[in-house]
C-alpha cells in the first residue's frame, strides 16, 4: 500500500479541509490533483511559517471585529429607542406590519450604520406601542433594542 504524503491547502476543499490546513492525502490525488491545480502545496518549514503568520493575521482581524461589534453594542444601548412610523387603521391596527428591514432602517438613520437586516429578530408587531428586538452583530456579540412603533 502507497503512503500518504502532506500537503497543505491554497484553498478550501470541501471533503478534505479549510485554506491553510495541512491534510494527508494518497499521492496520485496530490500529484495529478491538488499540486497541478494550484489547490494545494506540499509541506515545508517556510510554508508552515507562512501559514503561521496568516493565522495570527486573521486572529488580530477577527478580534478586531469583535471588538468593533462590542462597541457598535454600546452604541445601541446608548441611543436606546428607536421609532418606526407606520400608517394605522382606527382602532390602532397597523396597515401590515413591522419588519426587520423597518428595524434596520430606523438603526441606520440613527448610527449611520448599516446592519444586515438578516442579523434582526423583530417580534410579531401589529399594534402601535414597544416592543424588544434582537440584533445579531457578532456571532459572539448580540444585543437587544427597544422599539417604539408610532403613527
Amino acid at each position: 500500500m502507497a503512503k500518504r504524503v502532506q500537503v497543505v491547502l491554497t484553498e478550501s476543499i470541501t471533503s478534505l479541509g479549510k485554506d491553510g490546513d495541512v491534510v494527508e492525502v494518497a499521492p496520485g490525488y496530490a500529484r495529478n490533483f491538488l499540486l497541478p491545480y494550484g489547490k494545494a502545496v506540499n509541506v515545508t518549514p517556510s510554508v508552515l511559517k507562512q501559514i503561521e503568520r496568516k493565522r495570527e493575521k486573521e486572529k488580530i482581524a477577527a478580534e478586531k471585529l469583535k471588538q468593533e461589534a462590542r462597541d457598535f453594542k454600546t452604541a445601541l444601548t446608548t441611543i436606546g429607542r428607536f421609532v418606526i412610523k407606520k400608517q394605522v387603521g382606527e382602532d390602532g391596527v397597523l396597515f401590515g406590519t413591522v419588519t426587520n428591514g423597518d428595524v434596520a432602517e430606523a438603526i441606520k438613520a440613527a448610527t449611520k450604520k448599516d446592519i444586515e437586516r438578516r442579523d434582526i429578530t423583530v417580534p410579531d408587531v401589529h399594534n402601535l406601542g414597544s416592543y424588544i428586538a434582537k440584533v445579531k452583530l457578532h456571532p459572539e456579540v448580540s444585543t437587544e433594542i427597544n422599539i417604539e412603533v408610532t403613527s
